[in-house]
């Protein structure tokens, strides 16, 4: 729904485009590019919490001596925005075949193979290798890292809207004298810090749509300033706000279950470290 909002046409509000997206591809059109997004996310986003974790670890331990000690705004900032830059190298070919598999807007089948892939709505690729493989024939590796100047203008941003707000609303909702907190505090400090980080990044979220969805049957757009001045000549600085709600409500349960996943597998690895230490 984000990507169809974001970089399609004619869909409106989201519930037209859930009714449309029905209608016109039933249950399947929900799941489109789902396949590669699912099999990196686990590398994609250990990635990220460990760059993160690990930076604000060595910054503690070179301000302050501690590795442990508690980081301070700028160790978390600074921790976040390397995370970001670190995720645009992995995400964007992911997202990119993710967002030109949701952009066919009808499935792949022998019977239309020799349909000519320039028309909007025929297919243009079988699945996420052959995409891949395709960008990569014919954009090389830059076509597979299309987009990545905006991802990273909305990473960057986004993390640090991620992580610090986790760590601030958590801190709060953390009763005095206890150690760490519990599982409910993590998961709702984690669905806040998910919601707010969508919230700030959904405008350039839509650029990054837009640019990537952009050579699945034409070119568009020259770049990020002339896809930005492009849509908003077109439709206003509303366009900028496309798929705002799907973004935040979606943001919150994956993220809290993100950050819950996370911080009991670090307190189950830690218990097994010391429990068989010597």
């Amino acid at each position: 729904l984000q990507t169809r909002l974001q970089a399609g046409q004619g869909y409106g509000n989201t519930l037209n485009c859930v009714l449309t997206v029905y209608r016109n591809e039933s249950l399947t059109g929900f799941f489109k590019g789902m396949s590669f997004p699912l099999v990196s996310i686990g590398i994609y986003s250990s990635v990220v919490f460990g760059v993160f974790s690990n930076t604000q670890r060595l910054l503690s331990q070179l301000r302050h001596g501690d590795a442990a000690a508690a980081p301070s705004l700028a160790d978390m900032t600074l921790a976040s925005v390397v995370a970001g830059v670190i995720s645009v190298g992995i995400g964007t070919p992911v997202e990119l075949v993710k967002i030109r598999l949701q952009m066919q807007t009808q499935p792949y089948t022998k019977a239309n193979v020799k349909l000519n892939p320039t028309v909007p709505g025929s297919p243009v690729y079988r699945g996420p290798i052959h995409c891949l493989r395709t960008i990569l024939q014919k954009e090389g590796i830059a076509g597979a890292y299309r987009g990545n100047v905006a991802m990273l203008l909305r990473d960057v941003p986004g993390y640090c809207a991620y992580f610090i707000p986790y760590a601030m609303f958590c801190d709060w909702i953390t009763p005095d004298g206890s150690i760490a907190p519990n599982p409910f505090a993590i998961w709702m400090a984690g669905g806040v810090a998910g919601a707010v980080s969508w919230a700030v990044c959904t405008p350039m979220d839509v650029v990054k749509s837009r640019l990537q969805a952009d050579g699945v049957y034409l070119n568009q757009y020259k770049g990020i300033l002339d896809c930005v001045l492009q849509s908003y000549q077109n439709e206003g600085l509303k366009v900028f706000g496309r798929g705002l709600m799907v973004n935040t409500v979606r943001g919150f349960p994956s993220s809290a279950a993100m950050f819950l996943g996370y911080e009991l597998s670090l307190k189950a690895m830690k218990r097994c470290q010391t429990e068989t230490s010597p």
